[in-house]
């Protein structure tokens, strides 16, 4: 879908069309365009109305710096880690870590990258440090003061981001692995160490032809989340 700024559609069609896209096309994406759409996001509910997230929107020269900073620190190995937080919870147990697989299994056989073909599969994740070739990365952060609940109020603005972007024809892919880097990535930001970074959020046009663009990424069904009380009252 083109972007555009007069696209309109629902809040259920814009739920529907997003995914995590893993191929972007090389096509810039319009600055007053991402104003509008993060001027809407401001919208987002926040406890007490503090609005904790803030963002650094990097293209050009300066989103290629940060890729080669961290590149410099994957090259490093297990050294170069500098987590801000746990991505998954330690000791992940099922339901979640089948469903954590089962994912990863179904993207890499979208490209036909086998289990046993561990290059492919390193050149693959490595994509993740380049944004999937996206043009502009939102790097989202807040204050180190901040605890559990203004991290769910992030959530809400990120989600916000993303259907707004949706709605506009442009796509996005939401990243935690950059939070394994995130003392060089706040560097290369020119944060200070007050703030932790949480995410990076791909931004551009996605490669409709990209077969990892197009498998289906499963969703489980309500009776393993919802659990009604009193309706049969």
């Amino acid at each position: 879908m083109p972007a555009t700024d007069t696209l309109s559609l629902s809040t259920s069609e814009a739920l529907a069309r997003r995914r995590s896209v893993r191929a972007f096309t090389d096509r810039p994406v319009d600055r007053a365009l991402l104003a509008r759409i993060f001027e809407a996001a401001q919208r987002a509910p926040s406890g007490g109305n503090l609005q904790p997230w803030q963002a650094t929107i990097v293209t050009g020269e300066r989103w290629q710096a940060v890729q080669d900073a961290v590149a410099a620190r994957i090259a490093m190995g297990r050294e170069g880690f500098q987590p801000e937080y746990d991505i998954y919870p330690r000791g992940l147990t099922d339901p979640w870590d089948s469903r954590r697989f089962g994912v990863g299994e179904a993207l890499y056989a979208s490209l036909g990258i086998a289990r046993e073909d561990k290059a492919g599969r390193i050149a693959q994740f490595q994509q993740n440090y380049r944004g999937f070739g996206a043009p502009v990365m939102l790097f989202l952060h807040c204050s180190r003061i901040m605890g559990p609940p203004q991290w769910a109020d992030m959530g809400m603005w990120l989600q916000s981001v993303m259907l707004l972007l949706v709605e506009h024809g442009l796509a996005s892919c939401p990243q935690e692995c950059w939070a394994m880097y995130g003392a060089t990535v706040r560097a290369e930001l020119g944060l200070d160490d007050g703030q932790i970074l949480f995410c990076g959020l791909a931004i551009g046009h996605a490669d409709e032809d990209a077969p990892v663009n197009r498998w289906p990424v499963p969703r489980v069904g309500l009776d393993e989340v919802i659990d009604w009380q009193g309706f049969d009252a």
